[in-house]
């Protein structure tokens, strides 16, 4: 591979890199909590607790109430959040600045563009299709798709695998420790946009690079070839 031709693939994570989609995850857990006789959270703690997929929201949220969930309970109160949360996770959910220009100037280099995220497959599809990004991405890799959520590797291998390219061909944004492990895991290098879910800063992350916006990523190109 020639040294100007990486990154051939960049992959973005979802929730807190390419959209804000804080908003509308608040909305459903705060009905679905009522739902079952629990207070409301405010929008920054439920923030706070975005990453590692539905059921890790729906624990956090358990844990602040200081409530054990049995694995049974909390899958069928995942169930019910999905239920509330997919018909309308494009309610509230706002695209980040110089996403749509970044992601098709990458598209236009000729590079692969793809998401790779814990959010389930249906939502992911939803939320890309309405923002008019669903016919950009070379690949989609949800939550649901069957290997284990970041910050395991898998989803980030099986993203490799489709595109037919080595990790090492590949860039990784996101915007938190699960991305940064999971990206490191797989071999994949990994920059992360300041101010997306994390409280961590780009030191504590330890990813290869750090952008404050989405508009800085192909600025990092030669800085990590």
């Amino acid at each position: 591979m020639a040294a100007d031709d990486w990154p051939k693939a960049v992959l973005f994570d979802l929730d807190g890199t390419l959209v804000d989609s804080a908003p509308d995850l608040h909305a459903a857990l705060n009905e679905t909590l009522e739902s079952y006789g629990e207070p409301p959270f405010t929008l920054e703690a439920v923030t706070r607790m975005i990453g590692g997929g539905v059921p890790k929201l729906i624990e956090r949220a358990y844990a602040a109430l200081d409530k054990e969930l049995d694995p049974a309970v909390r899958d069928r109160i995942v169930e019910r959040f999905l239920k509330i949360y997919e018909p309308r996770s494009t309610e509230l959910t706002t695209l980040y600045s110089r996403a749509s220009e970044v992601t098709r100037s990458l598209k236009a280099e000729g590079r692969a563009i793809g998401v790779v995220t814990n959010k389930p497959g249906e939502a992911t599809g939803q939320i890309l299709r309405h923002f008019g990004l669903s016919d950009l991405m070379d690949v989609v890799v949800g939550g649901d798709a069957g290997p284990a959520k970041k910050p395991e590797p898998g989803l980030l291998f099986l993203a490799c695998e489709t595109l037919g390219l080595e990790p090492a061909d590949v860039l990784f944004v996101g915007d938190s420790e699960n991305d940064v492990k999971a990206a490191q895991a797989a071999g994949i290098k990994v920059v992360v946009v300041i101010g997306g879910y994390t409280t961590l800063s780009p030191e504590q992350l330890g990813a290869d690079g750090a952008v404050d916006s989405l508009s800085g990523v192909q600025a990092m190109f030669e800085a990590l070839r």
